[in-house]
This record gives C-alpha cells, structure tokens and sequence, in this order.
C-alpha cells in the first residue's frame, strides 16, 4: 500500500468514526431536548448552523461537478423521509413536544450504516475531498427536508391550539 493509499485508508476510518461520533451525540442530544417544548427557532437553528460546513466548497479539493450535487440532494431527500415519518409532536399543557420515536435510534444508525457502505463505494472511485463533499450535500438536504417537514407539522399543531 502506497503513502496515499494509507492516508487515503487513515482519512476513511477517521471520518467515518467521527461520523459515529456525531450521530450518537446528536441522538443524546435530541433526548435531552424532547423534555422542553419545541419551537420553530429550536426546529430550524440546526441545518442554520450547519450550513457553515458548505466553506469547506471554497477549497477545490471539495468542489463537485452538476451530477455529483444533484445526486448527492436526492439521496438526501430520500433519506429524510425515514425521519419525517418516525418524527411526531404532541401537545402537553397548550405546549408543543417532539415525542422521542423509539425507532429514531435504529433509523440514525442504519442510515449511517449506508452512508458509510455508499462512501466505501465511491470512496475508491472519487477523491476523498469530493466524497465528503458529497456527504455534507447528503447529509444538509436530509436535514433542510426533515426539519421542513418539522416546521409543517408543528404548525398544523399551533394551528389547533389557536383555534
């Protein structure tokens, strides 16, 4: 194995456990925040903050072509609705919650799983730059749609409290 093969090999198993990293504090995280009611602020600051990541668009090495992009968005689209259709809210004391789906767990980590089969697919047929490129692209348009989806439940809910 070559010194780019290996630092190839080192940046794979490096992203992909801090991929695990991220989605096991995310869940721990979405836990915590199920106990306080929700709003549309709490629903659309993350893919907000999230979208800082697209700087990494600036450096070449990252920069995908049209196919890359739109293929990248629709796999992300499709991957939202697994969360879309598991995330519910509940109204508690003229309050909105996100009930915690028990499913939520296994569809975080399952989508994960094939994000990382999918990224040691590509991962050998396009650059590393690209693919995680590619994966923020992946991963923002799952977000954007399921939060999206969020905002229009929740305000079918506030619609029924003010009515």
């Amino acid at each position: 194995m070559s010194f780019a093969g290996l630092n190839h090999t080192f940046l794979l198993i490096g992203s992909t456990i801090i991929a695990l990293f991220m989605a096991t504090a995310w869940n721990f995280i979405r836990i915590k925040s199920a106990k306080k009611p929700t709003n549309v602020k709490r629903i659309i600051l993350p893919p907000i903050f999230m979208s800082s990541g697209a700087l990494m668009f600036i450096f070449p090495e990252f920069r995908l072509n049209p196919y890359e992009i739109v293929e990248a968005c629709v796999i992300g689209v499709i991957f939202s609705f697994f969360l879309i259709k598991t995330t519910k809210f509940e109204i508690r004391d003229n309050l909105v919650f996100l009930i915690p789906s028990k499913s939520f767990v296994f569809i975080l980590f399952g989508l994960l799983l094939i994000r990382i089969v999918i990224k040691l697919i590509i991962g050998s047929a396009i650059s590393f730059g690209e693919t995680s490129g590619m994966f923020f692209l992946l991963a923002f348009s799952m977000i954007v749609t399921w939060r999206i989806a969020m905002v229009v439940k929740y305000r079918r809910l506030t619609n029924k409290l003010r009515s």
